[in-house]
């Protein structure tokens, strides 16, 4: 149209314009950046545990007995209730059957029944690894089935070992299962023999030490 004036925009707008769009640019960069940072993992379900095997001993759920898994490395370092941090090994958890089931949260009580202790090993040590269950305080006279399962986490999760040992009462110490590792992780060997790692005059003392210091 002849006589009619294009729109120009003060220079103060542009400058806004301007402003807002860099902004807007930068908030998509940073948010591209960080997606492909997250994505890979959601993508690839990755979990990094920090340790390199994972060795569990389950009874049944509810059970009052209390059972101790108990670990010796190539080096003759134990774990267990009374040591749960040794070389490379930690116990994770101290279970003690009923004991400790129920907890109160905001006035409420939650039971949680299993019964599980588990080790793991957060490096590789090569050496014969010894893995025992002791029956430390029964309730009964039945036996009690308890669940060993070994597993090496890396590169990815494999059951080396699964079996179940019958503990017959208090004091019964048995070997679930023995395995040699080599200084790469390899499991080059397997048995079965027992071998006792609490001496027996250790476990009375240290059992009449706790029934002391409950009273």
């Amino acid at each position: 149209m002849i006589g009619a004036k294009l729109f120009v925009p003060p220079e103060d707008q542009n400058a806004f314009t301007d402003i807002l769009f860099n902004a807007l640019l930068g908030f998509a960069f940073m948010f591209s950046i960080a997606f492909m940072l997250i994505r890979p993992e959601i993508i690839q379900g990755k979990v990094n545990p920090k340790a390199e095997f994972m060795i569990t001993a389950a009874w049944p759920d509810g059970h009052e007995d209390d059972i101790d898994l108990i670990v010796e490395d190539g080096e003759g370092n134990l774990v267990w209730f009374d040591a749960r941090e040794s070389g490379l090994m930690h116990l994770d958890r101290d279970d003690r059957g009923y004991l400790g089931d129920s907890i109160v949260v905001a006035g409420r009580t939650i039971d949680n029944p299993l019964n599980q202790e588990t080790v793991t090993l957060r490096g590789i040590a090569a050496g014969e690894y010894v893995v025992n269950l002791l029956h430390y305080k029964a309730q009964g006279r039945s036996p009690v089935p308890v669940k060993v399962k070994v597993e090496k986490l890396n590169p990815q999760v494999s059951v080396i070992f699964a079996g179940i040992t019958q503990l017959t009462g208090a004091g019964d110490e048995q070997t679930s299962i023995r395995f040699r590792l080599d200084a790469s992780g390899n499991v080059v060997e397997m048995a079965t023999r027992d071998k006792l790692l609490i001496r027996a005059e250790s476990f009375e003392a240290k059992r009449n030490a706790d029934a002391g210091d409950a009273q």
